[in-house]
């Protein structure tokens, strides 16, 4: 008599079957805590808050020496510089009436904490109120940076400023701490989101249980996940829209890590839930984890750069998926050993189970087998597709967007767009102009310096210079003729600092630098060119050397690799007809403009992780049939015909997932909605459903080939554990 294998035994120990064997026993526990950690995480974020801290840091560059010089010499200029924008209606700045409304508010302003001075449209030889008289701007120095001061103590210059509105003045505000207490919840787009996800679940599964499980288990850890951001954000620099994205990516991965498993608990499932839950996280669980991994080390990876604001966006995204991975990972198994026998029986899970070994006339079974009798035409038509859609990124314009790009109704915004009709766009970014003096107080120097500003073509004024109370060191604002994300804004400060103040500096003995929050920037943008290719380099290195030791194969790994940047250059290709090109823009709800220089990095990281995603689950189940039946042909069809299903429910998920977020009025979330939706949705589509597998049918036995002695030194890591021939197992009387 022949003893059947339990499924419980039917994987290789390791780390996440041990998991999930304790979490499956103490299943009761294991919920308990996860709702206590989840608790404790929502309180603690509502207790402290998410600090938000657009930070530029950027060592080596010109405009950080003039930052560095200004802190130690002049510190009363080292702070941010934000603005304060009246426009009377009916009358002109000028009137009395008028005049008794604005000099007292920016009185009471100037004696508020962290405001070092301010200068306002009525102080001798500004240049501050439009040619009109209608429009008006008064500066505000901070004594810190805007990541350094707190939100309260910017709302409280806020709050004073709005006070002087009335029926006849208008006032708003603008600038870099202005800007970091605009922040939107994400609550509404994340709703709409999860609510397209629910119904493709319940399509998927045809079970409200089976539905539930991945949508619970996703909340628990993003929930989390929040809490985690909010204390990190305490000690680590994050932009505004940190949480926004990380709710984008977490909410997407962690419903889709749940969905691989439920569907191999459904396609396994033999009446014993707790021995199939064992199984379906010894195979689609260990997956999990591979591929959670390499999207946190793709995220992280941009460490490599060295831009804090870059690292705190990282960190967030980062921790977002690690706790739905974490949830997938232990609260899942508890609740599928709890509720499995209502997942595992029904209709649609027999259909599920009937699919699960490739033989049978399905969609995607039919797909698969048209793919493999005509590989080269699928092959081209494939890449034709993802190359045609990437094009537009060959035109790819990378600056950072400024404050015309924020949402119509925010304060920032009207500033923006009252400055810009009265003193034309540039005034909306003045240089910083830092020089250093060989002598206290040296006026000639000055001067000379002040007259080669204004005598340089895209300048349009320049402010009375300030000098340090130890007279070595003085501060020229500069306002270009061009918006500050402007490519003729760019030109300019190159043309300053490559042309027009080399000479004087020489003639004059001075060091001058330009700086400022325009100047920093350009060397943002320039530093990001500088240091892509390394970080590409990094991360498709790691991912590489991840997927040679996981699949024994010299092949997958420049597939995935190759792939994977198609897919990335697509989502560019309609991130730049869209946001720059302003294709469809109105639809969107966007201006055209520049790219952000850090969208494509970030983009990059998620983009490259995400599709990895898939990568693992399909090729993964390929293998599995390939060490099965060592045929290399049918291991692609099979491998398509049992994924295929899943794998296009998981980015049918994501895909309504960002799209959700297009609705948010923040640029930057708009982007990277639109950005990683049209990347999955053709990853999917195109990579995996028709480029892959004819890839690997021209290939065949030639993807799996891997020299002996490579063989020998590589350790020994599987994403699933690949089912050994028939010939090959033990027999069990």
């Amino acid at each position: 008599m022949t003893r059947n294998r339990s499924p419980a035994s039917a994987f290789e120990p390791g780390l996440v079957p041990r998991v999930a064997r304790w979490c499956v026993r103490h299943r009761g526990r294991v919920l308990i805590i996860w709702v206590v950690v989840l608790i404790a995480a929502l309180a603690a974020m509502s207790g402290v808050g998410t600090r938000a801290a657009n930070q530029f840091s950027l060592s080596g560059t010109e405009s950080q020496r003039a930052q560095d010089l200004l802190q130690q010499s002049f510190p009363a200029q080292s702070g941010d510089v934000d603005q304060i924008v009246v426009r009377a209606r009916q009358a002109r700045i000028a009137a009395p009436a008028i005049r008794a409304r604005i000099e007292p508010m920016l009185n009471r302003v100037a004696r508020l904490p962290h405001v070092s001075s301010v200068v306002g449209p009525y102080a001798a030889g500004t240049t501050q109120i439009s040619a009109d008289g209608r429009i008006a701007f008064a500066t505000v120095t901070f004594d810190e940076q805007a990541p350094s001061l707190s939100k309260a103590t910017v709302e409280r210059v806020i709050s004073t400023a709005t006070e002087a509105r009335s029926p006849n003045l208008d006032v708003e505000l603008g600038g870099g701490a202005i800007e970091q207490t605009q922040t939107t919840a994400a609550g509404g787009a994340g709703a709409i989101g999860l609510a397209a996800a629910i119904v493709v679940l319940l399509i998927a599964f045809g079970s409200f249980v089976a539905m539930g499980l991945p949508v619970i288990t996703a909340l628990l850890g993003l929930g989390t996940g929040f809490g985690a951001i909010a204390l990190a954000s305490q000690v680590i620099d994050m932009p505004n829209f940190s949480t926004e994205l990380a709710a984008m990516i977490g909410l997407g991965v962690g419903i889709d890590y749940s969905l691989f498993v439920v569907t191999r608990f459904r396609q396994t499932y033999d009446r014993d839930a707790t021995a199939t839950t064992l199984t379906a996280m010894g195979t689609a669980g260990r997956a999990v984890l591979f591929a959670g991994s390499t999207v946190i080390i793709a995220l992280l990876g941009m460490y490599v750069l060295g831009v804090s604001f870059l690292s705190g966006l990282a960190v967030a995204a980062a921790l977002a998926v690690l706790f739905t991975m974490l949830a997938a990972l232990t609260a899942l198994p508890a609740f599928l050993a709890r509720f499995g026998g209502r997942v595992g029986r029904g209709r649609a899970a027999r259909a599920q189970r009937l699919a699960a070994d490739g033989s049978g006339n399905g969609f995607w079974a039919r797909w698969a087998r048209l793919v493999s009798r005509h590989p080269w035409p699928a092959a081209i038509a494939g890449l034709a597709i993802m190359l045609v859609i990437a094009t537009p990124a060959l035109s790819l314009r990378m600056a950072l967007s400024d404050a015309g790009n924020d949402p119509a109704g925010t304060t920032t915004r009207k500033a923006y767009d009252l400055v810009a009709e009265g003193f034309g766009r540039g005034s909306n970014g003045p240089l910083q102009i830092v020089v250093q003096l060989p002598r206290q107080s040296d006026r000639t120097a000055l001067d000379r310096i002040g007259g080669a500003l204004r005598a340089t073509p895209g300048v349009a004024s320049v402010a009375p210079v300030q000098v340090s109370p130890g007279g070595r060191v003085a501060v020229y604002e500069a306002f270009p003729r061009t918006a500050p994300q402007a490519a003729a804004t760019s030109d300019l400060v190159r043309h300053l600092r490559d042309t027009v103040l080399p000479p004087v500096e020489r003639s004059s003995g001075t060091t001058v630098l330009v700086g400022g929050p325009t100047g920093g920037s350009i060397d943002f943008t320039s530093v990001l060119s500088a240091k892509l290719p390394l970080f590409i380099a990094v991360v498709v290195g790691l991912a590489a050397l991840l997927l040679l030791v996981v699949f024994r194969s010299l092949v997958i790994p420049v597939q995935a690799a190759l792939m994977n940047l198609l897919s990335i250059a697509a989502a560019l290709g309609v991130t730049v007809a869209v946001f720059q090109y302003g294709w469809l823009a109105g639809f969107v709800g966007v201006d055209k403009g520049p790219i952000d220089s850090w969208v494509p990095v970030i983009l990059f990281a998620i983009v490259f992780g995400l599709s990895m995603d898939y990568e693992v689950f399909l090729v993964s189940r390929i293998r599995e049939e390939w060490t099965r039946h060592r045929d290399p042909s049918r291991a692609v069809v099979d491998g398509v015909a049992t994924t295929g299903r899943v794998i296009t429910a998981a980015a049918t998920i994501m895909v309504c997932v960002f799209l959700s977020f297009v609705l948010l009025p923040e640029r930057p979330v708009k982007v990277f909605g639109l950005a990683l939706a049209s990347a999955v949705f053709l990853d999917a589509v195109v990579i995996r459903s028709l480029l892959l597998p004819a890839v690997l049918e021209l290939l065949g036995p030639r993807t799996w080939a891997l020299p002996g002695w490579l063989n020998r030194v590589l350790p020994r890591v599987e994403a699933e554990p690949s089912a050994r021939p028939a010939a090959d197992r033990p027999k069990a009387a």
